[in-house]
């Protein structure tokens, strides 16, 4: 049991007679109606829920000493990593509390920066957000995309970057694409849909992308058609021009699978024909650049855990191809070129390994890193001698550093200054066993010198899907939580990307419930070793991760004492009606198929509430303007979770106004959420502070 509440009276949600049968099976879905964003049945529902959320966190003491720490926290500049475009270097930075974060450019690294675009300037409130870059080989132009109200759906524009100036550029309809300029600075390529309707734009399936090019000056009618496959609905298309501007590289993608085809048009030949060059989804492969008529690629063919082939575009047969660097027992998340040297990101138990190799394979160093944390960066042209990374832990905020390609010299460029001191905390990764004796890897953060007695309080955070990776990172809101003697546990599960694609494919479709066996086996260990107890454990994740959450604490409601599902996917078997929603059957199944089907309805998290069971307490989060995980998920989970569960533990539901998935979300909006989300499990897990 958690820390007694009140009872809470919440509003009533009408149940409607709506069913569907699924292969022979009947199944009820009475809060259909919901799946309405803008009926003014769901509109009144969202503010009576939002009401009594709102009453409850108001009451708890604590929250607006939460905030003003939260606050002062949030207030210390942030950067990123400076690259170069041209004669000129890019970098985007934060000085502490503002919503978006600025783009700034200077002439050298000793210069004086100015502002190239502040997305503050947009909207009073914050809520319009640079949604992506790109910016031409001669530093002139920026190609920027904004995005209102945490939309997916972006629109481009372009600027000149030595006058400032706006052009006239606009381009609407388009998603899950970025830029790409050609070498003359002329234009660039982009993937759109087709305009939706206004009304229902943020519900609407989202087919039949199409790759074009833009000219500069011109309209977006007049744009270039590149490539489109109208016989394939599912397919998308990524551009990318390869640094020497000789080739128009073309990812093709099919929803969220990683394996891709990889197709190339010689832009040094007009009118050229786009060739098909790997034209089966078998594995993944990522071009990092080419030699001439060579590619480089990384694949996970034959690799799971990633190796770099190199492919002869005169000589493609794959009998032809080269490995240059074969797969190891870490896993190669990504490579770049630099110094005429491949540099290459590895993840080893989760943590980032740097190494350098030539051209031909052959080691050269390995870089070395601060500690055990995350890197990134290393972004450059194939012969520049120096870059920058960024490296973070969960104790250490993103610190930006120079290299030195040549000498291996390592400094620190920029270093945030944060009121606490780091030294404070400890981290440990620890490695517990899933029910079917899998070991899942856990890294757990704690003030140094409390007592593993079992009475702390435990933030338990996973994902477990997409190949996404978790790794150390730094966060002003779970450094709240560890100044208040909170745990903070993040577990890296099966359905990620930690150990390669066959760690991502033990997780996700009929294998989808070893992800929740492994959050489960983490909980379990956390309790077995005196990290916690029930009452003190709290579980957390969104999107995906928000599906792991629900799913949990249905199967096993008595093992936590809160939980924080956010814009989770909730509704196994509609989730592919929506936006870009039928792109995760390839991880999840397709409930349209009776083998999958049976697998979604075993766990989804809707429908397997159980009446008069006790819940942990929850608090759901969502957002109104949400296009990739529609509310309506979390909206029908609220309202049948609140019917069925017998207890005190609140059952809330927080829908945010003006915000999407997550992605660019105002800082205002972010501390009043985290404030929010700790108020709650002060109170649910008895948390003195």
């Amino acid at each position: 049991m958690s820390f007694p509440n009140e009872s809470l009276s919440y509003p009533e949600t009408a149940q409607d007679q709506q069913s569907d049968i699924y292969h022979g099976i009947e199944v009820k879905d009475p809060y259909r109606w919901l799946e309405d964003p803008d009926s003014e049945a769901t509109r009144a529902w969202v503010a009576a829920q939002n009401k009594v959320t709102t009453d409850y966190l108001s009451q708890i003491s604590s929250r607006e000493d939460i905030k003003s720490r939260l606050t002062q926290l949030w207030n210390y500049e942030k950067y990123s990593s400076p690259f170069k475009r041209g004669d000129r270097y890019f970098y985007f930075k934060n000085d502490g509390l503002q919503n978006q974060n600025l783009l700034y450019t200077l002439d050298s690294l000793d210069a004086e920066p100015t502002v190239l675009l502040d997305p503050n300037s947009l909207s009073e409130d914050g809520t319009i957000a640079l949604a992506g870059i790109a910016i031409s080989e001669n530093g002139q132009y920026l190609a920027y995309g904004l995005s209102t109200a945490g939309s997916d759906w972006v629109e481009y524009f372009v600027k000149d970057v030595t006058t400032g100036d706006q052009l006239s550029d606009q381009l609407k309809w388009i998603k899950f694409s970025g830029a790409s300029w050609t070498k003359d600075h002329q234009g660039f390529f982009y993937s759109r849909y087709e305009e939706p309707n206004e009304a229902t734009k943020l519900e609407d399936v989202n087919y039949f992308q199409k790759l074009y090019y833009h000219r500069l000056g011109t309209e977006q009618a007049e744009d270039l058609l590149i490539y489109e496959r109208p016989e394939q609905k599912e397919w998308g298309f990524a551009g990318e021009v390869t640094e020497d501007g000789k080739y128009l590289i073309i990812n093709v993608w099919q929803g969220t699978d990683r394996k891709n085809l990889v197709f190339y048009q010689d832009l040094s030949q007009p009118q050229s024909e786009v060739i098909e060059l790997i034209s089966e989804f078998e594995a993944s492969y990522d071009v990092i650049d080419n030699d001439g008529d060579r590619l480089w690629l990384l694949t996970d063919l034959d690799a799971p855990r990633g190796r770099v082939i190199m492919i002869d575009l005169t000589n493609p047969d794959k009998a032809h191809w080269q490995e240059i660097i074969p797969e190891s027992r870490e896993t190669l998340r990504g490579v770049g070129l630099l110094n005429n040297q491949f540099v290459a990101n590895y993840l080893k138990d989760a943590r980032s390994q740097i190494k350098i190799f030539a051209l031909d394979g052959s080691f050269i160093r390995e870089v070395d890193l601060p500690g055990i944390g995350s890197a990134g960066g290393f972004a450059g042209k194939r012969f520049d001698s120096k870059t920058f990374y960024t490296f973070t832990s969960f104790t250490i905020p993103a610190t930006i550093y120079s290299y030195d390609m040549v000498t291996g010299e390592t400094k620190v460029f920029r270093q945030p200054q944060v009121d606490f001191n780091p030294e404070y905390y400890l981290t440990e990764q620890v490695f517990c066993p899933s029910k079917d004796g899998t070991a899942i890897p856990l890294f757990i953060t704690y003030k140094k010198g409390i007592k593993l007695d079992g009475n702390n309080p435990c933030y338990l955070y996973g994902y477990g899907g997409f190949n996404v990776s978790l790794t150390p990172s730094f966060s002003v809101s779970n450094l709240v939580w560890l100044e208040m003697g909170g745990i903070y546990v993040m577990a890296n599960l099966r359905g990620g990307g930690e150990y390669g694609e066959a760690w991502h494919q033990g997780g996700m479709k009929e294998r989808k419930q070893n992800v929740f066996d492994d959050f489960i086996g983490a909980a379990t260990w956390l309790i077995e070793h005196k990290y916690t107890r029930q009452e003190k454990l709290a579980i957390a994740g969104g999107s995906n991760g928000g599906l792991l959450v629900g799913a949990c604490m249905i199967q096993r409601p008595d093992l936590f004492a809160a939980a924080l599902p956010a814009v989770g996917v909730m509704d196994m078997l509609r989730f592919h009606k929506f936006t870009i929603g039928w792109a995760w059957c390839a991880e999840y199944g397709n409930p349209d198929h009776e083998t999958d089907f049976k697998t979604l309805y075993s766990y989804s998290p809707l429908h397997n509430l159980k009446a008069g069971t006790a819940y942990p307490a929850t608090m759901i989060t969502t957002a109104d303007h949400d296009d990739r995980v529609v509310p309506a998920h979390s909206f029908k989970f609220a309202a049948a979770l609140q019917a069925a569960h017998e207890g005190r533990n609140p059952v809330l539901i927080r829908i945010e106004t003006k915000a999407g998935h997550g992605a660019g979300k105002p800082t205002t909006k972010i501390i009043e959420e985290v404030a929010d989300k700790w108020a709650f499990l002060v109170k649910n897990l008895a948390l003195l502070i």
